[in-house]
């Protein structure tokens, strides 16, 4: 909340919450948008947000002069979970926590959730000119702290939002799992006729450097403008605040710790990307809505949780595959090196993975092989090896990353026979495999 002091001089200079006004002094010159604050920090920080969509925060002194340049746009700041203008479509927001939906702890200096998601859409006024925001939570977590159960609830809360007239639905959450939610609701989501896009930010909302209001509104944007009716991620496409790109749910990865441009296409082009004037350019095919299509959207959320990811490396144990035999697990995807390999022909048997993955196999257990390379495709007729541990029954998942691999595992598990799941590893659902994959196709 802003001091006694400060509201004081807003009122005497007539100034409301949303007006562009300029503060100068000796030292600074500087115009923006002024915007509400938090109940944390210093309540004599004046917070404007600049025609480049950051929000800086200017410590006041006496010396300062504040003047009112012009009205603010009549956007109302008050934390609600919901705008209303005719005219424009209707977007749910489903919060699931994640550094969005977060800010700093002055008390610690670490970074917590927000108590309350509509302090988001509070930092956001555009929004409201953009589309008609329903706004719900549904938990506040952080992606590293999500499984499959979080996946189905989420799967279930878009299939109603859609079936209840949404134009599309946003999901806010964490970027460190992002990917697998991607494609996890890439599959489970059925007669899917909107968009779906998932959004997060690497830097939490009260950052001067936060990516999370533009991630907000490019998403939002794309929800309501575009005519593409898939599942994927909507994130900064460069490090500044020019484009975001919409990325499919089975080609996203997150590729940086902490860039604000960390999530890139793999083995594909975005779908299309959305620039600071909310120009929307698509960059590649993709399913669009068919205005006939009166099926409702449903959600196939069953998953095999026993389902594991296992890296190949030098020195790896193959004991690992008779561990999760021992446990029960269904299947496990392997990250082989380069083409799909895995030690075959070793002199060294501690470490030869052939025997292992035939004794799995021999018991029932789906072995699926992908890349650790993540670009380019896994082959199982270039090699010898590769050829014999094809030949043993394992699956070569083509063109897939190895986490859209895991997540297609245990969707297909949850939802087929262990037969059918086994056929249709392989085989492209939504979008997950291209007949071709070309260098110039994801080089910047």
């Amino acid at each position: 909340m802003y001091s006694n002091e400060l509201l004081g001089i807003f009122k005497t200079n007539g100034i409301n919450l949303g007006d562009k006004i300029e503060i100068s002094s000796k030292e600074i010159k500087v115009e923006g948008e002024l915007m509400p604050k938090t109940e944390v920090g210093e309540p004599n920080a004046i917070v404007l947000k600049l025609d480049n969509g950051y929000n800086i925060g200017i410590s006041y002194s006496k010396d300062m002069k504040i003047k009112r340049l012009a009205a603010g746009t009549g956007t109302k700041f008050q934390k609600t979970n919901a705008t209303s203008k005719p005219g424009l479509p209707k977007v749910t927001i489903l919060y699931t926590g994640g550094t969005i939906g977060s800010k700093i702890d002055y008390k610690t200096g670490g970074v917590h959730m927000l108590l309350d998601p509509s302090e988001l859409l509070y930092e956001v006024p555009e929004l409201s000119e953009i589309a008609n925001i329903e706004l719900k939570q549904l938990f506040s977590i952080a992606s590293e702290d999500m499984s499959y159960i979080e996946w189905e609830a989420i799967a279930k809360e878009v299939a109603t939002a859609l079936n209840k007239g949404s134009k599309g639905v946003v999901i806010t959450m964490g970027t460190d799992t992002m990917h697998y939610t991607a494609a996890a609701l890439s599959f489970m989501l059925k007669n899917l006729n909107a968009p779906v896009v998932i959004t997060g930010s690497q830097r939490s909302s009260d950052r001067g450097s936060s990516d999370a209001f533009f991630n907000l509104i490019c998403s939002v944007k794309f929800a309501t403008a575009s005519d593409v009716a898939e599942v994927g991620t909507c994130m900064h496409y460069t490090s500044s605040d020019d484009k975001c790109a919409f990325i499919r749910g089975t080609k996203t990865r997150k590729m940086h710790s902490s860039r604000r441009d960390a999530f890139r296409p793999i083995n594909d082009k975005p779908i299309a990307t959305i620039d600071k004037k909310m120009d929307i350019q698509y960059l590649s095919d993709y399913n669009k809505v068919v205005p006939e299509l009166d099926k409702p959207v449903k959600a196939d959320t069953k998953f095999e949780y026993r389902v594991a990811l296992v890296k190949v490396y030098p020195n790896s144990d193959p004991d690992i595959i008779e561990f999760y035999s021992k446990k029960g697990y269904k299947g496990i995807i392997l990250e082989g090196t380069g083409l799909g390999h895995l030690p075959t022909s070793t002199n060294h048997n501690n470490f030869l993975w052939k025997d292992h993955v035939k004794t799995a196999i021999e018991k029932g257990m789906i072995i699926g092989i992908t890349t650790q390379c993540l670009y380019g495709r896994v082959n199982e007729n270039v090699y010898r090896n590769l050829r014999t541990i094809r030949n043993l029954g394992a699956v070569y998942c083509n063109d897939m990353m190895p986490e859209t691999a895991y997540v297609k595992l245990g969707w297909l598990l949850g939802n087929y026979k262990k037969d059918e799941a086994e056929k249709l590893l392989n085989r492209n659902i939504v979008g997950e495999i291209k007949k071709r994959t070309r260098f110039d196709e994801f080089l910047d």
